[in-house]
């Protein structure tokens, strides 16, 4: 098969000054435009030593037309810490799809991994591209992640509030339903690890790094839960929860996500962990993303490695 190369294509490393590419792409595949600084802010992992970690394809006009990239992190396992990457953006523009470009592309990036001594590169694929991918190109399956959906009122008032009146409105009763439980902080310690699995660092560094999405911390009977706060509100990862005091805390979450006209509240993570047993005490767990991997010589067992949706890139 002719590489994309032969096709008529160049290929680019993602770098500082092409990224803007990677938002132009971003409008033609899924017809929006990203905040001005989300792309910028994602892929600026200095903190790990690596940066811009993927590749576009161009067509002979020099326009964007296919990407793909992963993001280094670290993975901590008790004392043990290793470099890793996230697969992130997978982009291809309508009109050159069914041409290879994922493939040579991610190829090109797993190459690059292996030159900067990532071990291991993991990631939360949609359906679309598990059925038809994943088994293909070396990926290894561990797991699949389950999500909780929490009602909160039986009608979607802030989606209809924000069609009827957007923005001031709905924010200003948001930020008012968690003004006084907002505490000053980036995220939460990662729960995977307080339950001895393998998962992603949050030190600082990373805490600091992870701003390109709009998230809060908010205290209830001290405990933190991390939250994105959407229509939906989406609860990355929760620190201080034991079984006595998760009931409570999801009830005074409940009553906060009222105030702030919020539908229903949800949760992704890994089954075993202590969080995925407090959840499905009260909820019903139902499938989510599947977990999968590329290793490239990590010392840790692959099913030791659990994650919370903080630890995906869409959080």
């Amino acid at each position: 098969m002719d590489s994309i190369t032969e096709k008529g294509y160049s290929v680019a490393r993602l770098t500082k000054d092409n990224l803007e590419d990677i938002a132009k792409l971003h409008k033609e595949v899924y017809n929006r435009v990203p905040a001005p600084d989300y792309f910028p802010k994602k892929y600026n992992t200095a903190y790990t030593g690596i940066e811009y970690t993927g590749f576009i394809a161009y067509n002979h006009e020099m326009i964007p037309v296919a990407y793909y990239g992963v993001i280094p992190c670290f993975i901590q396992y008790g004392n043990e810490i290793i470099l890793a990457a996230q697969s992130a953006d997978t982009m291809t523009h309508p009109l050159h799809r069914y041409k290879g470009m994922f493939m040579e592309l991610s190829n090109m990036t797993f190459a690059l991994c292996r030159e900067l001594r990532i071990r291991l590169i993991f990631g939360f694929p949609n359906q679309n591209f598990y059925k038809a991918s994943a088994d293909k190109w070396g990926w290894q399956t561990t797991d699949t992640l389950d999500y909780f959906t929490i009602p909160v009122s039986g009608f979607p008032l802030r989606a209809v509030l924000k069609k009827l009146s957007p923005g001031k409105l709905y924010t200003t009763n948001s930020a008012y339903s968690t003004e006084n439980e907002s505490v000053k902080a980036a995220g939460v310690s990662n729960s995977v690890l307080a339950d001895g699995f393998a998962g992603i660092r949050r030190d600082d560094k990373y805490l600091t790094y992870k701003t390109y999405t709009d998230t809060k911390v908010v205290l209830i009977n001290n405990a933190k839960v991390w939250i994105r706060d959407k229509d939906t509100w989406l609860i990355g990862d929760m620190e201080g929860i034991n079984e006595n005091n998760f009931g409570f805390v999801m009830e005074r979450l409940k009553k906060m996500a009222n105030r702030s006209v919020v539908g229903q509240i949800q949760f992704h993570c890994s089954p075993g962990t202590s969080l995925h047993k407090f959840f499905s005490k009260y909820y019903e767990p139902m499938k989510s993303f599947p977990v999968i991997f590329q290793d490239f010589g990590s010392p840790f067992p692959l099913e030791k490695i659990k994650f919370t949706l903080a630890d995906i890139d869409i959080f």
